[in-house]
This record gives structure tokens, C-alpha cells and sequence, in this order.
């Protein structure tokens, strides 16, 4: 582990915790595995020599990233990436590993015929020198009647298999549609869920077609409030339910990063967005594809960042065609509080409560823990002057109150 001047800011999200003395963990939901708020995705393996894939796996242990999401297919990545990283001893990483992944000459493939699933998962775990993987995860589910198949049919009875063996720890779903994300969340299966989230996204009501995302029109002359209804929904439930959100697509495939292309207008930076996506609620680790060593750097730049630097509110605040006014998110601008309330986590504790029909003991136990609660708000009104998103906090410390007693 490389030494920092600083260390992982815990902030006010629950469920982290500092392990070693620079890099931070998070319980991976109710899984109980821990892995770094930063993962590496599969993507930058593909096209590269094994001394590439060694490079960016070295630099990424050496960083404190243990996570590694991979669904590629390609034989010759799961070879590079297996043989990297079995120079590790196994408890040191974590895999999360797709079903349902293929490779058909020489390409790519989704498949759903449940001989090509055994058979590429068997391949999966041969090239990658496995005899177990952390979250075995469904590939690619974006369409309602893909997903009543699946979960009507052969594949996800070998998935069950499969954890009940001990094969895979944990079942995930990979989906870009936030219909999909809530029902398996319903379903009670599924303990992970890869989603795409970031701001621009998260503004966007569920799609089938994953390509819509990279299409310019989808952007353009279009006009935003906020996040969309069922996404912040989905959020809080996956955290009430102790179901795990990984990330995907966390700088909305680099369009955020271009004043050109963002819908913002205005360029985000890598740290930014990262931190817009860990202030999501559920979400454990955003997975980002790297190309080098300096794209790992650029990632875990977010270790030593400052709270200026992470601050993504200014740009969502000042974009002219979209609005989160009235919307707590969760940046931290509301500080410092005259009373020390950690407003945004009484914030977040207060929205997670809200689409519950009664408080979960465990949240309330995690509000009771705070060092000031909300019931010793002044009502001086400096943490509304300081929100750059409209928030009525007093109104929302009065609902605390309310809701969680004290």
C-alpha cells in the first residue's frame, strides 16, 4: 500500500469504515465482503498484452483497489487478468464474475442458452484460475421479458446452484434500466446490483435500449429536474434492504468530463463524479475502466482530494437546463452548523426513512449514534443560505424530529 498525506474521507455516508491506515472499505451490502470504494471494470483489459493487464492490476493493489468487475468474455482477458492476479494471495481480491457472458468467433456475446452459460462460466473460472467468485453476477439485463425468463427459467436455478456450492458467494444482476434494478431487488435473490449511476443518468427515467445513453439527442434541447422519482427510490430502498449498488458507467462513458458534450455544460472532474456516485445511498464501490496506470492514478487522486475538490454541487446548481432545486444532494454545502449537526446525514437518514411504512431498527439505531441530532436545530437558518440546491432544511430537521423521536 502506497502511503498518502491523507486519508479516505468517511464523510456522512453509513456502513464505511477505515481499514489500514489510506485506503477506505465498504461492506459490500449485506454480503459481509469488504472491498474499496473504488474498483477497477473489465473494459481496459480488452486489447492488451499480458504485461499490460499486469501493469494496471499492479498499480490498483498497489493503490488499495481489491474489486475487480469482470464480464468480459475474451479468453485472452481472462487469462492476462487470472494470471496477474494469481500472483496475489486470493483473500486479497475481490471478483465479481458474469453468467451469461460468451465468446463466439472472436467476439463478444450476451447469451441467454443455458449450455453456452455452464460452458462460458466453466471458461470464466478456468482461465481466471478461481475456484470461487465473490458476486456472480447476471449479465445484461435490460429487457422485462428478458428478465421474466431468466428468473422463470434454467439460468438463475444454476446461479442458486452455484451459490449454494459455495461457487459464488453472493448473486448479482448487472441492468442499466432502473425497472429492472427494483425487481430484482424485490425479488430477495439478488444481493448486487452493477447500475449505471452518475449525474447525468440519474436525471433520466428507465430505458430498455442501453444505447439511448450515448446518443446525442438524449441530452440535447431537453430540460431536468432533478433525479428521476424512481431512481432516488431505488437508492434508498437498496440501502433499507442491505442489497449493494456497484457502479457502472460513473463518467457516463467520459461525456461528464467534456464541457462540450456534458449536459451540464461545464466539465466534471474524475474526483467529482466518483464522489457523486459514493454520496448515492447502497452504493459500495464505483467501477471504473482504465486504459493505464495514470487513468488508475486519475481515480484514486479521489484519496487524498480536498472537500473543495470533490464538490460536484456547483455545476449541478449553475446548469441552465436542469434544476435539483429542493433536493438534498447530500453535498455537504449545508455546513459548518452552528449546533455541529451533521445535516446531510440526518438528511439522508430522514430520505431513507421516508419510503418506509415505519423506520428500520437499524436506521434508527444509526441516526440515535450521530453526536447531534436534528432536534438541536436553532433554526438559525445559515445551513439554508449555504445550500446550493434550495433545501428547506429546517423543514426537513422538523420531520426528523417527527419521525425518529429526538
Amino acid at each position: 500500500m502506497v502511503k498518502r498525506k491523507g486519508k479516505w474521507r468517511t464523510g456522512y455516508s453509513f456502513g464505511k469504515f477505515a481499514m489500514g491506515d489510506f485506503v477506505e472499505y465498504q461492506m459490500l451490502g449485506r454480503t459481509g465482503i469488504k472491498v474499496s470504494a473504488i474498483g477497477i471494470g473489465g473494459e481496459g483489459f480488452e486489447n492488451k498484452s499480458y504485461a499490460d493487464c499486469e501493469t494496471i492490476i499492479d498499480c490498483a493493489m498497489k493503490e488499495g483497489i481489491n474489486f475487480f468487475d469482470i464480464y468480459n468474455s475474451n479468453p485472452e482477458v481472462r487469462n492476462n487478468v487470472g494470471k496477474a492476479l494469481g500472483k496475489y494471495p486470493r483473500s486479497s481480491f475481490v471478483i465479481e464474475g458474469h453468467l451469461c457472458s460468451a465468446w463466439d468467433n472472436g467476439q463478444y456475446r450476451r447469451t441467454r442458452d443455458f449450455n453456452e452459460v455452464v460452458d462460458a462460466f466453466e471458461d470464466f473460472l478456468n482461465r481466471m484460475h478461481l475456484d470461487h467468485v465473490d458476486v456472480g453476477m447476471i449479465h445484461y439485463v435490460d429487457e422485462q421479458s428478458d428478465f421474466d425468463n431468466i428468473f422463470a427459467g434454467e439460468i438463475i436455478k444454476y446461479a442458486k446452484e452455484l451459490k449454494d456450492k459455495g461457487v459464488i458467494k453472493s448473486l448479482g444482476i448487472s441492468t442499466h434500466n432502473t425497472d429492472i434494478a427494483c425487481r430484482a431487488m424485490d425479488t430477495g435473490l439478488i444481493d448486487v446490483i452493477l447500475f449505471s449511476i452518475n449525474p447525468a443518468y440519474d436525471m433520466l427515467p428507465a430505458i430498455e435500449d442501453v444505447d439511448i445513453l450515448f446518443e446525442e439527442h438524449t441530452f440535447k434541447d431537453r430540460t431536468y429536474e432533478g433525479i428521476d422519482p424512481n431512481r432516488d427510490t431505488l437508492y434508498r430502498s437498496c440501502q433499507n434492504a442491505g442489497v449493494a449498488l456497484t457502479v457502472m458507467k460513473g463518467y457516463a462513458a467520459g461525456v461528464l468530463l467534456s464541457d462540450k458534450q456534458s449536459p451540464f455544460e461545464k466539465a466534471l472532474t474524475p474526483v467529482q463524479c466518483l464522489h457523486y456516485c459514493l454520496t448515492r445511498p447502497a452504493v459500495a464501490s464505483v467501477m471504473i475502466g482504465v486504459a493505464n496506470s495514470n487513468e488508475v492514478l486519475a481515480a484514486t487522486a479521489y484519496v487524498t482530494a480536498s472537500t473543495k475538490e470533490k464538490d460536484y454541487s456547483e455545476v449541478l446548481a449553475n446548469a441552465p437546463k436542469s434544476s435539483f432545486s429542493g433536493h438534498c444532494m447530500y453535498c455537504g454545502h449545508c455546513a459548518p452548523c452552528s449546533k455541529k449537526i451533521d445535516i446531510a446525514a440526518v438528511n439522508k437518514y430522514l430520505d431513507l426513512a421516508l419510503i418506509q411504512e415505519t423506520v428500520p431498527g437499524t436506521l434508527k439505531n444509526h441516526y440515535d449514534l450521530l453526536e447531534h441530532r436534528a432536534n438541536e436545530c436553532i433554526e438559525c437558518g445559515l445551513c439554508m443560505k449555504n445550500c446550493p440546491f434550495g433545501v428547506d432544511v429546517i423543514k426537513k430537521m422538523k420531520q426528523a424530529v417527527t419521525l425518529f423521536g429526538n
